[in-house]
Formats: structure tokens, C-alpha cells, sequence
């Protein structure tokens, strides 16, 4: 019996960017805009919250907390979405310095710190 030989699959190693590698012109701010998302999601999974209630806490309607939870966010700032955060209870921290000399230009990232857990008011 023969063995088949199975083509060979190019893989294109990802730039750490999604958004970036599927040509968005935005990438930065769409990366930006679904890791704060992604955060929005953690709180209100760990509070329990239902739709209804995470919109009452932050001021917006179910439907768009659903957009948001749906990760429909172009109606959503950076801005807007560490707002709900902050209206979540968590504290949001901005921090600027240098980039590094191997990179063209500077980066934003979200991150969180070891061990955190959402705040629960």
C-alpha cells in the first residue's frame, strides 16, 4: 500500500493583531475597542449580571449591552467603553512611555494585572 502525501498548508505566523492582519484600517483602535469589550464581558460574567441589570448599572439600554456582548462595537469609543468600565466598579490606568527602538511605531494595549478579579459593588 501507498501512503498519501498530504499537501503541504501555508501557515502565515499572525502579528499579534487580527484586526491588523485582516487588513482593517483601524487595527489599532478595533484591537483596542474588543480587548475593553472583553473585559466589559468578564465583569458582568463574574457579577452575574444579566443584560437587563449591567445596562441598568451603567446607563445604556439591553439592546446595546448586547451589541457590545455580541462584540458589535462601531458604535463604541475607546473612550465610551472605559466609561463602563469605570461604571462597573474597575479602575482604569493609562500609562505612556517610550516604545521600544525595534519598533516603527507605538502600540496600545489592554491588560490586566496578575490576579485580578472584578470588583463587586
Amino acid at each position: 500500500m501507498g501512503v498519501k502525501r498530504r499537501s503541504a498548508i501555508a501557515v502565515t505566523a499572525g502579528s499579534g493583531n487580527v484586526f491588523a492582519d485582516l487588513g482593517f484600517a483601524n487595527a489599532e483602535e478595533e484591537l483596542t475597542k474588543a480587548q475593553l469589550a472583553g473585559h466589559i464581558r468578564m465583569v458582568i460574567a463574574y457579577r452575574r449580571l444579566t443584560q437587563a441589570a449591567a445596562a441598568r448599572v451603567v446607563g445604556l439600554d439591553q439592546p446595546k449591552i448586547s451589541a457590545l456582548l455580541n462584540g458589535r462595537l462601531a458604535n463604541f469609543s475607546s473612550d465610551r467603553l472605559m466609561k463602563l468600565l469605570t461604571a462597573l466598579g474597575q479602575d482604569v490606568d493609562i500609562t505612556v512611555r517610550a516604545k521600544p527602538r525595534h519598533r516603527a511605531q507605538g502600540r496600545i494595549t489592554v491588560d490586566h494585572e496578575a490576579g485580578w478579579k472584578p470588583a463587586v459593588q
